[in-house]
């Protein structure tokens, strides 16, 4: 009776409460088209739809937007379309504890125990002293392993607990996890880390991680097509669809639902997703480093994300969308390439139906964004190999 009466409420609830239709930005109009640059990669890479943009100096200079939506059907895409994000989201996240720390409410050293004193008895003597940029370097030591699946998949029985809560819930039960190495002492990547830092951010403000990043970063740098979780409506073919590759190496579109994209209580490690043109300028913000407007954090806070702290080992198991040998930041990682002059500044983020890629060169306030409705190996080396013909064809000389 109560199911029926919470799903009855929420239909209720969501036609009195319809949102207006999105008022979405054009690319400028002497922006070149990359239409003809992507068309070929979907059959080479067996992509359903791909899209990219590249900005010099905060200006989109080029942007293209092919493909379906839905795989076996013809649903064109267009540069108004979502495309998922995934761990590309992770610098959102690394953003907001920088408006904390730059507020005087959080530290980059500020360690979980201070944080939650109250759930201290229960922590291991090292798990106490995990700081908060060491989440964000994914230095914590803390683990993303068989145990935390485990508490992912009990967190679906927690029915009475807003996300925030659902979080802490995740986090109380994480922090009396044994760390996998000392604190600082070595790269692994984890989206459990980034979930407690998100948790972190939530208790100092007061705001669910949503809230945050909608409020103080989607809005203040106008990104209106940006949301969380599945980019596509539940009951429509409104974005590209995430897919999955079957044994027989058919693609299986993923329908938005819960299946659609990684559990909501992983927000602050990736389920961000917006339009490609939304993505080039949340690039190109950030490849400014201060020099634009709006002043989220000051120019010296947002080099201090893009700055190296730790070596990224090679990984020869690593998936698409997590981060390749190089080095790591705060939320950006940087990487040779054999086509720019330096290491690029340098996210990629997966939920293994989707991937996408942002690479920032600041010394000439250039960035590129690039992303697809499918992820795995030919989608990377898709991607990998449409980031050099960008970048040698818009980059700066």
């Amino acid at each position: 009776m109560r199911r029926r009466e919470l799903l009855k409420n929420a239909g209720l609830a969501a036609i009195a409460a319809a949102a207006p239709k999105q008022v979405l930005a054009a690319a400028p109009a002497d922006a070149a088209s990359l239409d003809a640059m992507l068309r070929p990669r979907l059959a080479q890479h067996n992509l359903p739809a791909l899209a990219a943009a590249a900005l010099t100096e905060g200006k989109i200079v080029a942007a293209g937007a092919v493909g379906t939506r839905r795989a076996g059907s013809d649903i064109p895409v267009t540069l108004d379309d979502k495309f998922h994000i995934g761990s590309d989201t992770k610098a959102m996240t690394a953003l907001l504890a920088g408006m904390l720390v730059e507020s005087g409410k959080l530290r980059w050293d500020t360690t979980v125990a201070e944080i939650y004193p109250e759930l201290t008895g229960t922590m291991r003597d090292d798990v106490k002293t995990v700081r908060l940029d060491q989440l964000l370097s994914h230095t914590s030591g803390i683990p993303d392993n068989d145990a935390l699946d485990k508490l992912l998949a009990q967190s679906f029985t927690q029915l009475d607990l807003n996300l925030d809560e659902l979080r802490y819930w995740l986090i109380e039960r994480a922090l009396a996890q044994p760390l996998q190495s000392p604190p600082g002492e070595r790269f692994a990547y984890s989206n459990m880390g980034y979930t407690l830092a998100g948790g972190m951010i939530e208790r100092i403000a007061g705001a669910t991680w949503e809230e945050l990043v909608a409020t103080r970063i989607f809005d203040p740098l106008g990104l209106n097509s940006a949301g969380f979780g599945p980019q596509s409506s539940l009951g429509r073919i409104d974005a590209p669809l995430g897919h999955r590759i079957r044994a027989d190496g058919t693609l299986k579109p993923m329908l938005a639902g819960p299946n659609g994209d990684n559990p909501n209580i992983l927000g602050p490690a990736g389920t961000a997703h917006l339009s490609i043109l939304d993505f080039a300028r949340w690039a190109g913000w950030n490849a400014g480093q201060g020099r634009r407007g709006p002043p989220l954090v000051s120019a010296e806070t947002l080099r201090k994300l893009q700055t190296p702290v730790i070596d990224i080992p090679p990984r020869p198991d690593a998936k698409p969308g997590t981060p390749p040998p190089g080095r790591y930041g705060l939320g950006w990682g940087t990487v040779a390439v054999p086509f720019a002059p330096e290491p690029l500044v340098f996210h990629g983020g997966s939920n293994e139906m989707n991937l996408a890629y942002v690479m920032l060169r600041p010394q000439t306030d250039f960035a590129m964004v690039m992303a697809t409705n499918i992820s795995g190996p030919v989608a990377d080396e898709g991607l990998r190999a449409l980031g050099a013909e960008l970048y040698q064809r818009f980059a700066p000389k």
